[in-house]
């Protein structure tokens, strides 16, 4: 977005991507066979369809469509709801039994939030304050965010509220063509825009002179720049494409503390051509077996936790008719990294069979009637994107201020990566990218006066 942003407004603009295919973990993947998977277009606030018309194309936004059946089952309660703030005041009021002005209050607070609001009060001081002793209610409002971003109870409440706010606007949404189409509608937008897009140009050195960005240095290649904006990890771009002798001291303290969020591992799963899953069964289906909720047991190896992205045939309308189940967990790299390889293939066995297991409940008969089924780590993850440990939700919020200040430490240097929580996920990339590419705008136009 930053790149397409800065190319509409004049500005020459070289894209590299590292990886053959643009998008990051915004992608996908295809299989001989046909199967196409989608690796993150799992839902996104309406907010996207407003950015989307604003700095993308008309197009795009309008095949972005609403999902209307999101399920939540656990031992505490099993329900579906639109995600909207006025089913979820309904739920809570009628089916919890929280009073209706406890739950427009903390509608009102999380609606108020700002990224540079006070950062003391936690997720679980914010729940505690409105809700407390009420593990059931938690469990309904916080699950699907710690999905969605990797947050939890411990992070500042406005990493929460902001991103809840978003979603209970007017519910979930999905593009409609899936990522390899939106993709494909991206990459046609940024050339019209001017944008040279180039990929499998990984960046090695962003080149730094006199305490200003001089370019980069791609596959032995040195190109000359006057600023760059940088997508990688926040810790990667400092530490080892710039290099720490190019930032005061105060500033690396701050870039080495800052934490890295968690990663993911996802089991992707496709039907017969033709074989159909009931649509009732649900866009979203947010899944456990554990009696209580807590964050830490969403990262656990022993797995009790899983969303499940159901994609019906209307996903991809103009293919044949197909249904595919992308089950989601949150997950730690260093589960992972440390295996041995013959560890690691059988523990991503032992993942997708267990899978297997819990999607049974929901779709009968599921090992029978599933074609082709395999696995993604946070290995995985950090292989294709080059993430650090597999940082598939970026940086705990104290990065987003890191990320902010880095023109105040090299001239020109931007970054638009995800970090801070809020600036993850779809609607948090493109916004984040806009926010960055008028900076650059407003930097080169008062450094050529």
């Amino acid at each position: 977005t930053a790149a397409n942003v800065l190319a509409r407004a004049g500005r020459t603009v070289l894209l590299l991507e590292q990886h053959y295919k643009l998008g990051g973990l915004a992608t996908w993947f295809k299989r001989p066979s046909g199967q196409v998977f989608d690796i993150s277009l799992h839902g996104f606030p309406v907010g996207m369809i407003k950015s989307c018309r604003r700095y993308w194309t008309p197009e795009i936004a309008d095949r972005i469509v609403q999902l209307k059946h999101i399920r939540f089952d656990n031992p505490m309660f099993s329900l579906t709801t639109a995600y909207t703030r006025e089913d979820f005041t309904r739920l809570l009021c009628e089916r919890f039994g929280v009073a209706p002005a406890t739950v427009q209050a903390f509608f009102d607070t999380t609606r108020s939030m700002n990224f540079y609001d006070d950062q003391a009060t936690t997720t679980g001081q914010l729940f505690e304050r409105f809700f407390p002793g009420r593990q059931d209610v938690v469990r309904l409002l916080m699950e699907p965010i710690v999905y969605a971003n990797g947050s939890t109870l411990e992070d500042p409440a406005l990493t929460y509220g902001i991103v809840f706010s978003n979603f209970m606007s007017k519910g979930v949404f999905i593009f409609e063509g899936g990522t390899d189409h939106l993709i494909q509608l991206m990459h046609e937008e940024l050339v019209r825009s001017g944008v040279d897009v180039r990929i499998r140009c990984d960046v090695e050195q962003i080149l730094v002179e006199r305490g200003r960005v001089a370019g980069v240095q791609v596959d032995g290649r040195t190109i000359k720049c006057r600023a760059v904006v940088s997508n990688a990890n926040l810790k990667s771009t400092i530490l080892e494409m710039v290099g720490e002798q190019h930032f005061d001291r105060r500033f690396l303290d701050d870039a080495r503390a800052v934490r890295l969020n968690n990663s993911s591992t996802q089991v992707y799963m496709a039907l017969q051509e033709g074989d159909l899953i009931e649509e009732s069964t649900g866009d979203l289906l947010f899944s456990s077996t554990a009696r209580e909720f807590r964050t830490d047991l969403l990262l656990s190896r022993d797995i009790t936790s899983r969303t499940f992205s159901f994609y019906y045939p209307r996903t991809r309308p103009k293919t044949r008719p197909r249904c595919f189940v992308v089950s989601s967990t949150n997950a730690r790299y260093e589960d992972w990294a440390g295996l041995t390889p013959e560890d690691y293939e059988a523990s991503k066995r032992d993942l997708i069979e267990t899978t297997l297991d819990a999607l049974e409940k929901y779709v009968p008969n599921c090992r029978q009637r599933i074609v082709h089924a395999e696995a993604a780590t946070p290995v995985t993850f950090q292989h294709y994107t080059k993430h650090v440990a597999g940082a598939s939700f970026g940086t705990k919020f104290e990065g987003l201020a890191v990320s902010r200040s880095l023109p105040e430490q090299v001239g020109g240097l931007y970054h638009a990566g995800s970090v801070g929580i809020i600036m993850s996920g779809w609607l948090g990339a493109i916004n984040y990218g806009v926010i960055v590419a008028n900076q650059v705008d407003g930097e080169l136009t008062k450094t050529c006066v």
